[in-house]
C-alpha cells in the first residue's frame, strides 16, 4: 500500500490496456490496491460467445464483438452516475479497444453494422488521467496464455497475437487523448514482484501530460 503522501501524487482515473496475455488485469488489481480506489474490470470470461469465437472465429466474430460492446458500455455508463464516479478509479479496459478487435475480426459488412451500433451507443465517458499501455512480444504473450491454462484461449495462434499487437501499436502510435505511459512488460512480474510495482508507482507519480516510456529494467 502507498502512504498518504504518495497517494496524493497518484492519477485520478487510470486505464491499463494491452493485448491478451500481457498482464493488464493483474496490474490493474495491484494499482487499485496500492491507490485504495475502485477497480473496474470487464470480466471477459462472462462473454457466452467467446469460447465459440476461439473455435470458429468467422462464425462467431460479430456476436462476440457486440456482446463486448454492450458490456463495456454498461460498465462505463455506471461511471457517469454522480454517486458512482469516484475520481480515483483503475480499469483494465478502455472503450476504444472495441474498434481494435472489430477491425481485426469482422468482415466489411459486419464492420459497417458494428459501427452503426457503436455510433448509436456513443456516450460521453470519463476521460482517463492516464492510460498505461503494456507491450510484450507475441512469444511472451503465447507463453503466458499457455501457463494460465484457460481452455478456450489455448487455440490462439502466434499469428493472431502478432496481428493483435500490430493493431494495438497502430492505435497507440497516434493516441493523444490523455497522458500515455508505454510500458515494456516483457520481463516484469507485477503479480509477484513488489519491486517491479514500486518502481512503476514511483514513475507514475513523476510523469505529467503527454507520451511517456518506461522500461523497468533500465531503472
Amino acid at each position: 500500500m502507498m502512504d498518504s503522501t504518495d497517494l496524493l501524487k497518484s492519477p485520478g482515473y487510470v486505464v491499463v490496456e494491452g493485448p491478451i496475455g500481457v498482464g493488464k488485469t493483474t496490474l490493474a488489481r495491484r494499482l487499485a490496491a496500492s491507490y485504495s480506489c475502485h477497480l473496474l474490470l470487464e470480466e471477459t470470461e462472462n462473454n457466452p460467445f467467446l469460447e465459440r469465437f476461439y473455435r470458429l472465429p468467422r462464425q462467431f466474430a460479430l456476436p462476440t464483438q457486440l456482446y463486448f460492446l454492450f458490456h463495456r458500455v454498461r460498465l462505463l455508463e455506471r461511471l457517469r452516475q454522480p454517486d458512482m464516479f469516484n475520481p480515483r478509479q483503475v480499469a483494465d479496459f478502455m472503450l476504444g479497444k472495441d474498434a481494435i478487435f472489430a477491425r481485426l475480426t469482422l468482415d466489411n459488412d459486419e464492420l459497417r453494422l458494428y459501427n452503426q451500433v457503436y455510433n448509436s451507443l456513443a456516450l460521453e465517458v470519463p476521460v482517463p488521467d492516464l492510460v498505461i499501455y503494456l507491450q510484450a512480444p507475441a512469444e511472451v504473450l503465447f507463453e503466458r496464455i499457455r501457463q494460465r491454462k484457460n481452455s478456450f484461449e489455448q487455440g490462439l495462434g502466434k499469428r493472431y497475437l502478432e496481428r493483435l499487437i500490430e493493431a494495438y501499436s497502430r492505435v497507440f502510435l497516434h493516441y493523444d487523448e490523455t497522458s500515455l505511459l508505454m510500458l515494456n512488460a516483457e520481463d516484469v512480474d507485477f503479480a509477484r514482484s513488489d519491486d517491479d510495482l514500486r518502481s512503476l508507482l514511483e514513475h507514475i507519480s513523476s510523469i505529467g501530460p503527454g507520451r511517456h516510456f518506461f522500461n523497468p529494467l533500465s531503472n
